[in-house]
């Protein structure tokens, strides 16, 4: 099974460049997006499901805001919107999908750049998530978590970590969270498969810095050390264009 992820920076640009082609002769078994932009409404009005899967939407109440989407071929057991929080499952950040062998979660995690509250809400978002996977996991859940954390782990995991410790998104208090989910059981799979430099998953659009390769990797599958036996190889696919991000890819046995 093939899983893959990307934060397409707005459904409906996506659509209209054809960014999502571009990953059809990969032939993904589900694909999760990020930051749709869109709402329910404008379903079918320049953007929708891709030809043969079904779509499961998260949608923001405020407009041309985050959002997600989760698009699988086969159906799977269970959808559903969110993890059970109103003040963060009104921003349309979590799907979550349930198969036989694990549960998936898509989310895009809030940004904390713009200011203190936000970089709070994003803080609050990550210690209820934490909480939430605790009890699925007593559950005997076995849970795979793929989308835009807004944080990169390591000075390995951005291209000007000197630069950037003061600023969300490399604050060491986030980067402790990542931490924390890891001594939960989670595995970045990226690295376990490649623990070179240079690998992002982000470039500022403005300053063109994918074309020098200024980038971020904050884009992540973390698979549970449960279900860490289904792994078979996990890449980013960092010559797809289309977006300031790049999709990320797990391949399950």
């Amino acid at each position: 099974m093939r899983l893959i992820s990307w934060n397409i920076n707005g459904i409906r640009a996506a659509f209209r460049k054809g960014s999502l082609d571009k990953l059809k002769h990969l032939c993904p078994d589900i694909l999760c997006v990020q930051e749709l932009k869109a709402q329910k409404h404008q379903i079918g009005e320049g953007f929708d499901a891709p030809s043969g899967y079904n779509a499961h939407w998260s949608f923001a109440e405020r407009k041309g805001y985050s959002g997600v989407a989760t698009f699988t071929k086969q159906k799977p057991l269970s959808f559903q919107e969110g993890f059970g929080y109103d003040e963060f499952d009104s921003e349309g950040r979590t799907v979550i999908t349930e198969f036989k062998d694990f549960s998936l979660y898509n989310i895009y995690f809030p940004n904390g750049q713009s200011n203190p509250d936000r970089l709070d809400y994003k803080l609050s978002f990550y210690n209820t998530f934490l909480s939430h996977c605790k009890k699925e996991l007593e559950n005997g859940k076995k849970l795979i978590v793929c989308g835009d954390f807004n944080t990169a782990h390591k000075e390995v995991d951005l291209a000007r970590p000197k630069e950037n410790k003061k600023n969300s998104g490399f604050l060491q208090i986030e980067r402790d969270w990542i931490d924390s989910f890891l001594e939960n059981g989670f595995v970045d799979v990226f690295r376990d498969f490649n623990k070179d430099p240079n690998w992002y998953t982000y470039w500022d659009q403005k300053s063109r810095a994918r074309d020098r390769n200024v980038g971020w990797r904050i884009d992540y599958f973390f698979v549970h050390k449960s279900a860490i036996s289904l792994v078979k190889d996990a890449r980013i696919l960092n010559k797809v264009e289309g977006s300031d991000h790049c999709p990320i890819m797990l391949d399950l046995v």
